[in-house]
């Protein structure tokens, strides 16, 4: 266990922390984490204690951090990350019901903490908080217009639109929403679907945690990208609410200096402004092989220079795309989207590559499969407007000719709509990019810390 040796500050502060066993949900909180452990001052020192299982540490072991973060350890009392897609649904119930009684007990060897930061999707963390008296603090890691969909559930069963059939009701609009804009049932998060209900009760019970039982609830979103859904949400929350911003790690730069430069960023460093197309499906999620043999043909004959994360099929996808493109298991994908050379974002859409997008000022192609990501997908294309949908019909197989005239068109740098969206993708990025050097994050990240310190003083 990592340990740091420290002088007796003026004033100190204890932050327990506990991510949801998740990639898409560890790095926005650890990032969050970077954010927090940067305000510490010898006056007044800040220490997070991070809880993951012992798999998810020797994962994250080698990851740069600054010192007052540390890790703690529990026992693998759940499935290993490499067996979670077998049973996402049997997985989650699995962190809701063995994760409780491990991380109690760690709490019985350390100081007591000034609060817990405990993700959403850890709903037992309230409990622990409610029994130790210490407070709570609710980290919400998708979008907060998915998070106000669900805490409006009672109005989608006044409408008819609860548990709806998205086959039968997809083209309905749902205008009811406080804050939000209309919305196409089939755009809702995929668990309001009829057909894929079976995560619903655990996601409503998330929900209801956070808005009932936390003392703070944290949002990881710029305020201004969306900010008629937050303004109603804090008009009839119960408790405060923190907009934390992206929590994508534009501050890794400060870890890793001494970090050579990858292969693939040289290869980038080769390419023309703006003639890379950046394809990743994500971490988790994937589409069928009949999909995929499609896009990778639709790739190579439209002849679009691409960068493409594979961690599996990479020899199929290297074959396919020919020698306008590069195929890597993995990539820091933030710095990719933010090299000159990337003119767009093929993405899944889950919120940490829409965030990643978002503040790389690149259009997106969008190929949402299932969560929230229609959702989000929505978001970018129709909200936002920096960005087209591959499958508008996510039931419907997205043929290779169709798939090389999309490429050619998108990535047209001289086309009119192209100009227009790559102007607002540009837009979006300096909303983000405001909103960090402004201050504005950094400075709601302060006034949580002010709260949560205060209890200790008293």
């Amino acid at each position: 266990m990592e340990t740091a040796d420290v002088d007796q500050p003026l004033f100190s502060c204890h932050i327990l922390a506990i991510p949801y066993p998740g990639r898409g949900h560890i790095n926005p909180l650890m990032n969050l984490c970077k954010l927090i452990a940067a305000t510490s001052t010898p006056n007044h020192l800040l220490q997070l204690s991070v809880i993951v299982t012992e798999e998810w540490f020797s994962f994250l072991k080698s990851e740069a951090k600054p010192d007052n973060i540390q890790f703690r350890t529990i026992p693998n009392v759940i499935p290993s990350e490499k067996d979670k897609a077998k049973d996402l649904l049997g997985f989650m119930k699995t962190v809701f019901t063995k994760m409780e009684a491990p991380v109690d007990s760690i709490l019985d060897g350390v100081p007591k903490p000034n609060v817990i930061l405990a993700d959403s999707f850890l709903p037992w963390a309230v409990s622990i908080g409610e029994r130790r008296n210490i407070p709570v603090a609710s980290f919400w890691p998708m979008s907060a217009t998915i998070f106000s969909l669900f805490y409006h559930y009672q109005l989608f069963l006044a409408n008819g639109h609860f548990e709806a059939n998205f086959t039968a009701l997809g083209e309905e609009v749902v205008n009811y929403i406080p804050g939000l804009k209309p919305i196409r049932v089939k755009d809702l998060p995929s668990s309001f679907n009829s057909k894929r209900r079976e995560m619903l009760p655990l996601l409503l019970q998330v929900v209801s945690q956070l808005a009932n039982k936390a003392q703070y609830a944290l949002f990881t979103t710029i305020g201004t990208l969306e900010s008629q859904v937050i303004e109603a949400l804090q008009a009839e929350f119960p408790v405060p609410i923190f907009t934390v911003g992206p929590t994508i790690p534009y501050l890794d730069t400060e870890f890793n200096t001494n970090h050579p430069s990858p292969n693939y960023m040289s290869w980038l460093d080769d390419q023309p402004k703006d003639s890379v197309l950046y394809i990743s499906q994500g971490s988790f999620m994937s589409v069928s092989k009949e999909q995929l043999d499609e896009i990778i043909a639709g790739v190579h004959s439209s002849g679009v220079r691409t960068f493409w994360v594979a961690r599996e099929n990479a020899s199929l996808l290297t074959d396919g795309i020919g020698k306008r493109g590069i195929v890597v298991s993995w990539c820091e994908q933030l710095k990719v989207l933010c090299h000159p050379s990337v003119g767009g974002f093929w993405s899944h859409c889950g919120w940490n590559s829409t965030k990643e997008g978002a503040f790389a000022g690149v259009p997106f192609l969008t190929f949402p499969i299932g969560g929230d990501q229609v959702t989000n997908s929505t978001q970018i294309v129709e909200d936002w407007k920096i960005g087209w949908r591959i499958n508008k019909d996510s039931e419907k197989l997205v043929k290779r000719d169709e798939i090389a005239l999309l490429l050619q068109s998108f990535m047209d740098l001289d086309s009119n709509e192209g100009k227009e969206m790559r102007r607002r993708a540009m837009e979006i990025r300096k909303t983000c990019q405001e909103a960090i050097e402004g201050r504005a994050i950094q400075g709601n990240i302060d006034k949580f810390i002010r709260n949560i310190s205060r209890g200790s003083r008293q």
